[in-house]
């Protein structure tokens, strides 16, 4: 019986079968890591408000705080109960206990590591907010933190003019959320493309290097197919590929252009999500989101396309060449592959 249902099952319906798969143990991890990280910063965050309400400073405060970690770590060893973590948790409570919920919400989902990073960078809270909710919804690990408010990622966000319909097209709950996940530029250099390449070939690369994009794109998406099919009216149509974000609840369809943006381009990705909610939207899912992906856009050329759209539409550049440190890996990764001479 086994081996007649295996029978049925081509590769494309197997491998949306395994991605969606791994797409449910990967939230599922990340919610329990969520979980224990916002367990453990309630901790801190009680004691850090006991050493705050005791005016506990250095002098005096600094013999207490060391007795107190003494005893603490004898009764619990495994928690991090050093003087410098007691001091962290306090500044992280005096940080924070009059912030804007938002912020207080973000950093108790935050690894304590990433906490005592921002608590040392002593940043502005807008920033601390925009850094806390990259590293969730990113995953960060605490040395791309670091790198990101390194390379001030905050200022250069803020400097990027929106190429978006979302505060119009969407309903208002979903529209800071959109803003966060969808960005303005993506980086392909991961295809390994050093030629100009066709729409198709374009797609045909990304496919197979699905991981890599995901990646790119965010957390929170799942890939359904590529060129995928919508029937209407006796007609039919393709959206070059079509994902499911998981946070947003919606479809995200993905047009890919080899050139610079084109105002038809809007036209015909506003036909796709239509056809998307009518088709294929569940009840409980929001409306369809689109991203036309391009090689260049300019930001008036965008506005005016996207003045009278009613489908949420963005649109977004990409770049083929890797970052000098990726192209370095990248060529020692394919020299260390290469048989020896012998």
């Amino acid at each position: 019986m086994n081996k007649e249902i295996t029978t049925t099952i081509d590769d494309n319906e197997y491998s949306l079968i395994l991605q969606q798969a791994v797409a449910v143990i990967h939230s599922v991890r990340t919610t329990i890591a969520r979980q224990i990280n916002n367990t453990v910063n309630s901790a801190y965050w009680n004691i850090g408000k006991l050493l705050f309400d005791k005016h506990l400073e250095g002098g005096y405060g600094s013999g207490v705080v060391k007795r107190l970690s003494v005893d603490l770590k004898a009764e619990f060893p495994d928690m991090g109960l050093s003087p410098r973590n007691l001091w962290y948790m306090k500044r992280y409570y005096e940080l924070y206990y009059q912030a804007d919920i938002k912020v207080q919400q973000s950093v108790a989902l935050l690894p304590w590591g990433h906490n005592t990073l921002l608590i040392d960078k002593e940043l502005p809270l807008e920033q601390v907010l925009f850094y806390s909710q990259e590293a969730i919804q990113k995953g960060w690990k605490k040395e791309l933190l670091l790198n990101a408010i390194k390379m001030n990622t905050y200022a250069i966000r803020q400097q990027q003019l929106k190429s978006n319909n979302f505060d119009v097209a969407l309903p208002e709950s979903q529209v800071d959320y959109a803003n966060e996940v969808f960005r303005s530029s993506y980086n392909l250099g991961f295809l390994g493309i050093t030629e100009p390449v066709k729409e198709l070939e374009l797609e045909k690369r990304l496919v197979v290097k699905i991981k890599s994009f995901l990646l790119e794109l965010g957390r929170g998406f799942s890939f359904i197919g590529n060129q995928y099919r919508l029937e209407y009216n006796n007609k039919e149509y393709f959206v070059d590929m079509l994902f499911f974000h998981r946070g947003l609840r919606a479809l995200v369809a993905v047009e890919l252009k080899i050139g610079a943006f084109q105002a038809e381009y809007v036209g015909k990705m506003n036909l796709y999500l239509s056809l998307l909610d009518r088709l294929e939207k569940g009840a409980d899912e929001n409306p369809s989101i689109g991203i036309i992906l391009c090689a260049d856009k300019n930001h008036l050329d965008v506005e005016i396309a996207l003045q009278d759209v009613n489908k949420p539409i963005g649109v977004a550049e990409y770049q083929l060449l890797l970052p000098k440190e990726e192209l370095q890996a990248l060529i020692l990764q394919e020299i260390n592959s290469k048989d020896p001479i012998n």
